[in-house]
């Protein structure tokens, strides 16, 4: 996942941009959320009726959300406390509390509630990742919670909320998508540094509790698979190269390049990615065929040849995946990815995989054939 950016048409929207940044600022400096930022707003939305709709709706929403002062006021304001996800937390300001989340009915936003004994609510915030997947929507798609757990992540002796949530993915079919979240606590209450969720989700360290504790706490980060320069630097961080399909190939545009393919494993999970490397041992394109799935199960081989017709050699990479199942089961596929070599570089096949689709007895040649076909190659 990559850091999204909302662009803004019209002068009267950027007051909700200062807002958002003082919001921001109160993260960073450890303040409890209790200033809600303003609406996104879609860009179709920048004129007339549509915004002003927007806003009254944002408004509303916060209305109930901030009027909400007791237990027993969720359900009227809108909310289903999610039960079985109810946790006892020793707090520093306010002592032992419950950990209440639950979900807005209407546009499906998670917020969660620390709540006494006498049901009073002492704490609440939804100002979390998991509300700003579709940017510039108020709606959300609909969400359920993976995983909590706490942890003193910071190491200030203080017990942090760790969060994971599993999103409605209607354009997967093995598994949802999920969102990782941690709620530092300081003597005043809790904070979030969007820093480190940006970071935790943009770069896949949101499998699991134990993943997310090896990066916040721990330090152990998938960050330099993605902003490495040389294949130097990918070993220096612990990228272990699969040495049976590591060859040189020449590929036309780019010229004579190292084909890498490895894996950077934290918290057992094992983060497959595959880069170009020229003769100075600089990185030249580098790809990323695991998508969504939690690890690289088998890798069954990478081919470099021309698929499409054109002249130049495309790659395509056949692996064994695995994910956690709908019961946190483990689960494995078979996958393929098709990558076509351009003057400018490569570009991720979106044509082939429509009807040509990957068995979990598929050879590489096989595949090859049928991709070829595809492009009216004869058998």
């Amino acid at each position: 996942m990559f850091l999204r950016r909302k662009e803004w048409r019209t002068h009267r929207l950027q007051r909700a941009v200062c807002i958002g940044a003082v919001f921001a600022a109160f993260c960073l400096c450890g303040a409890p959320l209790r200033l809600m930022a303003a609406p996104a707003i879609t860009q179709e939305d920048t004129e007339g009726d549509g915004e002003r709709k927007l806003l009254l709706a944002y408004e509303e929403y916060q209305q109930r959300f901030h009027g909400i002062e007791r237990l027993e006021q969720m359900e009227d304001a809108g909310f289903s406390i999610i039960t079985e996800q109810i946790f006892f937390i020793e707090t520093e300001r306010y002592g032992m509390v419950r950990l209440v989340p639950a979900i807005e009915e209407v546009y499906s936003r998670l917020a969660l509630f620390l709540v006494t004994e006498e049901g009073a609510v002492v704490y609440k915030t939804e100002q979390l990742e998991t509300n700003y997947r579709i940017m510039g929507e108020l709606r959300q798609p609909r969400q359920k919670i993976s995983a909590v757990a706490f942890q003193d992540m910071n190491r200030d002796g203080l017990t942090d909320v760790i969060l994971i949530t599993s999103l409605d993915n209607s354009d997967s079919s093995y598994n949802a998508s999920l969102v990782g979240d941690v709620l530092f606590q300081s003597p005043e209450g809790f904070y979030r540094d969007y820093r480190i969720s940006d970071k935790i989700n943009r770069f896949g360290m949101n499998k699991s509790a134990e993943c997310i504790i090896a990066f916040v706490r721990d330090g152990a980060s998938t960050e330099f698979l993605h902003t490495a320069t040389t294949k130097r630097e990918l070993l220096q961080n612990g990228f272990v190269i699969a040495h049976e399909q590591n060859y040189p190939r020449r590929f036309e545009k780019l010229g004579y390049l190292e084909v890498v393919p490895g894996t950077y494993t934290i918290a057992e999970f094992s983060f497959f990615m595959i880069y170009l490397v020229d003769e100075q041992g600089v990185i030249v394109w580098s790809f990323q065929p695991m998508g969504d799935y939690d690890n690289l199960y088998a890798l069954k081989g990478i081919n470099c040849s021309d698929i499409d017709g054109d002249g130049m050699k495309d790659m395509i990479v056949l692996a064994r995946y695995s994910y956690a199942g709908e019961n946190r089961e483990l689960m494995t596929v078979s996958d393929y990815t098709l990558y076509y070599q351009r003057t400018g570089g490569f570009y991720e096949d979106t044509q082939v995989r429509e009807s040509v689709v990957c068995t979990e007895e598929q050879t590489m040649a096989e595949l090859i054939e049928k991709a070829r076909a595809y492009w009216g190659w004869k058998s």
